[in-house]
């Protein structure tokens, strides 16, 4: 039987912990006065409308409407139930509740208890597989190699390397000793099941390198066969806990680096990831033995800008390269690539020369995803060939095509110019013709005449209504007050609901009118109709009957709509020849249109 928790214990450790604290070891928060801001975690975005308020000590997205306590946070971010949530919180907060019975009976969401099994599976074999790599004859032999290869013992320890003896049922008899079922070790992707129901192994004889996901947790090995054989690296299956697509190997350890460097260096294996560590590159992350994925991207998005990403420097390598940097691009991440020569990985690299090379001349030397491009382009084209070079060029006029900054599209175009002596007219012309119009190349026409900064627009009365609305906000905080009392986020568009919502937070924090500093609380994409709504021709005061009528006009347009609902129905109705029907309906729109005069 399960005991609640006293509510007084519940206050005290949403009162200990700080919620920036907690949601900022799952999105990058920046400070925009009073307020945090980043990339909602709850649903894709590329500009951030993820609010979390220390004052209030809550969060909310101005985008999908998520929005609570560092409770719900946690319970929606990571699928569990309160009390689940409380016990990580009580622990964050050095607060005991080991006095308390508590039983957690919602365990149907997430499987708790199997999970929870699972996870203390791995955590007891990955102890026992260190111990044997480190402290036994046994282990002599795998040490050995890790040493000669130039990891550490620090090292070893850091990443709680280990050995799995060469022995059929090491892992099963371990197992099944400290009472943990075998058919769910069997679903941990630890141990196998032979056809006469008999349990073996998954790894023997190999170098365990544990997989941790994101809060710490070991969910899964990767192990490195000693001497010869097949295969050479054997990983865990997909289970419960483990899913290599959204997970990202140190990035636990990493996240603390990640956050000081304002960047991450992502790599392809658990080799690069540790001798990079060992380097002095602690902000070193890896896929997990498959290709980056749009959820590894969305991950890393949400911690941090730039991505520097650091492959093999074999054709494999520069290919799995330009994979990645598309998907990185896509999600909205700042992409650079640092290239290994001579078709070394990052491992051997560092091991033939030194950790400051490595440092120096490959992560700190990092170039632009446009020039790695331009690189890959090349790649089996003769440009002394006429239509080699041509179609090298027309495949980079592509690229610079997709790239949302006229300065790189002027650089760019002026580079191909003088590598190849052609005429930057022309170059402009056919990148003109890639984007579709001209009006990206404003940057290149010198001669284009200016468009009016405002031009008169011819706007539904509600929407009007809430551009005078906003533009008034934007100039008092009276009248904003009064909005956010009569209309509070009831705005009709979704753009208009947002610029309300952080205006109503901009005067909360105690600023006065202030468009310009405003706006450098505001995402990107709000920025643009924010000036232009502050550009609006509009008295410094407005009537409070000029302001009646703007607030009647936006709360009576969803009535507006079920009105011409309304008529619609009564003129099936009377195509039907349901007389009666159109009457009781005729009936109903006097009253609505009564209403709506009101």
């Amino acid at each position: 039987m399960g005991y609640r928790i006293p509510e007084e214990t519940i206050e005290t450790i949403r009162r200990t912990v700080d919620i920036v604290d907690v949601i900022s070891d799952y999105v990058q928060l920046k400070k925009q006065g009073r307020n945090y801001f980043g990339l909602c975690p709850f649903h894709g975005e590329k500009t951030p409308s993820f609010s979390v308020s220390p004052e209030k000590q809550i969060f909310h997205c101005f985008g999908c409407g998520a929005g609570g306590n560092v409770f719900s946070f946690l319970m929606d971010i990571e699928g569990i139930s309160f009390l689940e949530a409380v016990k990580r919180l009580a622990v964050k907060a050095n607060i005991d509740l080991s006095h308390l019975q508590l039983d957690d009976a919602d365990k149907s969401r997430t499987n708790t208890g199997e999970t929870k099994m699972m996870v203390e599976a791995h955590e007891l074999l990955k102890k026992f597989y260190h111990h044997l790599l480190v402290n036994t004859n046994e282990g002599q032999e795998a040490l050995d190699y890790l040493q000669a290869r130039g990891w550490t013992r620090e090292i070893i320890d850091q990443f709680e390397i280990g050995y799995a003896p060469n022995s059929w049922d090491f892992a099963v008899k371990l197992l099944s000793g400290r009472g943990f079922s075998l058919e769910l070790m069997e679903k941990a992707g630890l141990i196998i099941r032979k056809e006469n129901g008999d349990y073996f192994d998954r790894f023997r004889h190999r170098i365990m390198f544990p997989i941790l996901n994101h809060h710490g947790d070991t969910v899964g090995f990767s192990g490195r066969l000693l001497g010869e054989g097949q295969p050479k690296y054997l990983n865990s299956p997909e289970t419960a806990i483990f899913h290599k697509g959204k997970i990202l190997y140190n990035f636990h350890q990493a996240r603390l680096h990640i956050r000081k460097h304002q960047e991450v260096i992502l790599l392809e294996g658990f080799a690069d990831v540790i001798s990079a560590v060992q380097a002095g590159v602690a902000h070193s992350v890896a896929t997990m033995g498959t290709a980056l994925t749009e959820e590894h991207a969305r991950i890393l998005r949400r911690n941090v800008d730039t991505v520097i990403i650091c492959y093999d420097g074999d054709a494999s390598g520069i290919e799995a390269t330009f994979r990645a940097a598309e998907v990185l691009t896509e999600a909205g991440c700042h992409v650079k690539i640092a290239t290994i020569p001579d078709g070394l990985d990052p491992d051997e690299y560092i091991r033939k020369y030194d950790p400051d090379r490595f440092r120096r001349d490959i992560i700190d030397a990092g170039s632009s995803l446009m020039a790695f491009k331009m690189m890959y382009f090349r790649k089996g084209k003769n440009l002394q060939d006429e239509n080699d070079k041509i179609r090298y060029i027309e495949e980079v006029l592509r690229e610079i095509s997709k790239l949302p900054n006229p300065i790189e599209w002027d650089y760019y175009l002026r580079q191909l110019a003088d590598e190849f002596s052609l005429s930057l007219s022309a170059l402009q012309e056919q990148l003109n013709r890639y984007k579709g119009t001209v009006k990206h190349s404003h940057h290149i026409d010198r001669e284009e005449t200016p468009k009016p900064l405002l031009q008169k627009k011819l706007l539904p009365a509600f929407q009007n209504a809430e551009r005078m609305l906003l533009a008034h906000m934007l100039q008092s905080r009276d009248v904003a007050m009064v909005v956010q009392e009569k209309i509070a986020g009831n705005f009709n568009l979704e753009e208009h609901r947002a610029i309300a919502a952080y205006i109503y937070a901009f005067y909360e924090e105690g600023n006065d009118p202030d468009v310009s500093l405003l706006l450098s609380r505001l995402p990107d994409d709000l920025k643009p109709l924010v000036t232009e709504l502050s550009l609006l021709l509009i008295n410094d005061e407005v009537s409070n009957q000029e302001l009646n009528d703007y607030m009647r006009h936006v709360l009576n347009y969803p009535k507006w709509l079920m009105l011409k609902e309304k008529e619609q129905e009564k003129m099936e109705a009377e195509r039907k020849k349901d007389f009666l029907t159109a009457a009781r309906i005729a009936k109903e729109i006097i009253e609505m249109k009564k209403m709506l005069s009101s």
